[in-house]
């Protein structure tokens, strides 16, 4: 345990790292393990999808998949979606190729608008928005960008402490909350069927309250069982708040994750408003690259079955992390990580105001990580310790290599402050 450690231990062991740094230095790496993408493996497992269709294929259904119309999408990919969903066709919009985006629109929407004959949130004075920690860096950068005050709420094994937000609901200057429920990013946690109940009867202090359950990674298991996430939408229902919810994802890492497709899936109500706005800005999204995927997939079991393939792929990537992770720090004592089931990231915890120095080490050994902070509204950690590691893109033979100096750094930075 290096926290045992003498102080003479100590600097002999700095000097050590020290020089093994620099010896990672001399090999010229360039590794990147910033984002989630998926790897070229991945990405080869759809390149039948640009084979459905050519020039001789039927696109005059119904109506003319060339032409304008259709705003909320084609009914046969809606069918899959419906499926994996559990949702109704009038509960889903099939939209263009980010769910980033549709996130983006709904909630400058809300600011703009209001939501359901409220007031718009832009006329409300100061709002402000929970955010389970840590998070997604990406959302936290939009709720930022609308000038929404953001609130930190601890993540639990389990999900975000249900405590807090039960508490925090009942200012009415609060109007939403940012949701990763399945293999949450970065941590890979699933939310368990009790906070997903306690989530479905919340009663905040005003009507325009929303839950913006980014769906990402609901069939991206890296394990043969995939965890089972309740329904969040039906258990509203019973509650009577369905409105309260907004359901969104994308096929962004099951096909193409530049030119898949997205969707919302909400209450009637909600889709219907939805809707109505989008007449406004879109006269329809990609119907051609949504029925492609339809007849790729042809239904919602072909892709249960595709998500296999690039799990496959995969988790020989998170293994190799997670074995250097325990070879490297598990005796040291000053560390400690996730083992996710699926999802994208591994969330490591590193020593009490070390993470920014050990990701600035790692950069001059040529492998980049995710900034520290970026898992916390504002880009601040109050403990500088999270690090978002993502295994995916890098070909397997780099992740030792990588994560050796990722320790390394980390057992430097450690050194140094102490």
């Amino acid at each position: 345990m290096y926290i045992n450690l003498s102080e003479s231990e100590k600097k002999a062991l700095l000097i050590k790292e020290s020089e093994s740094l620099e010896n990672y230095k001399s090999k010229g790496l360039k590794l990147d393990m910033s984002r989630g993408k998926p790897c070229k493996e991945q990405l080869d497992l759809s390149m039948g999808l640009l084979d459905v269709l050519n020039s001789s294929s039927s696109l005059n259904k119904a109506q003319d998949y060339r032409n304008y119309g259709i705003i909320d999408g084609i009914s046969e990919l809606k069918d899959i979606f419906c499926t994996l969903l559990e949702v109704e066709q009038s509960e889903l919009i099939i939209c263009g190729n980010s769910s980033l985006n549709i996130m983006y629109d709904t909630l400058q929407k809300a600011m703009q608008f209001g939501i359901l004959g409220n007031k718009p949130l832009n006329q409300q004075g100061s709002i402000k928005w929970l955010c389970p920690v840590p998070g997604y860096d990406r959302h936290f950068a939009i709720t930022e960008a609308f000038g929404i005050e953001m609130i930190n709420v601890p993540m639990n094994s389990d999900g975000p402490d249900m405590d807090i937000i039960e508490e925090k609901i009942k200012d009415p200057s609060v109007k939403g909350i940012w949701c990763v429920p399945k293999y949450s990013n970065p941590q890979g946690i699933v939310y368990s069927d009790s906070v997903v109940k306690r989530l479905a009867k919340l009663k905040p202090a005003q009507s325009d309250f929303r839950i913006y359950w980014d769906n990402a990674y609901m069939i991206h298991s890296i394990v043969d069982d995939d965890v089972k996430l309740l329904n969040i939408l039906k258990e509203a229902k019973k509650f009577g708040n369905e409105d309260m919810i907004y359901i969104f994802g994308s096929t962004s890492k099951i096909t193409f994750a530049g030119g898949g497709v997205a969707f919302i899936a909400s209450s009637v109500k909600n889709i219907s408003s939805l809707k109505e706005k989008m007449s406004i800005q879109t006269i329809g999204y990609d119907k051609i690259n949504q029925y492609a995927h339809f007849l790729y997939f042809k239904k919602a079991n072909n892709i249960l079955e595709h998500m296999k393939k690039h799990a496959a792929i995969i988790r020989p990537k998170f293994e190799a992390v997670l074995e250097i992770l325990k070879t490297e720090l598990a005796s040291t004592g000053i560390a400690n990580w996730n083992i996710p089931q699926g999802g994208y990231f591994i969330s490591c915890d590193l020593f009490k105001n070390t993470a920014k120095r050990t990701i600035e080490l790692a950069k001059s050994a040529g492998v980049i990580f995710t900034p520290a902070g970026s898992t916390f509204p504002y880009m601040q950690d109050p403990n500088d310790s999270n690090v978002r590691i993502a295994p995916t893109l890098p070909p397997i033979s780099d992740l030792p290599i990588a994560m050796k100096v990722f320790c390394t750094a980390a057992k430097i930075a450690y050194l140094e402050q102490s």
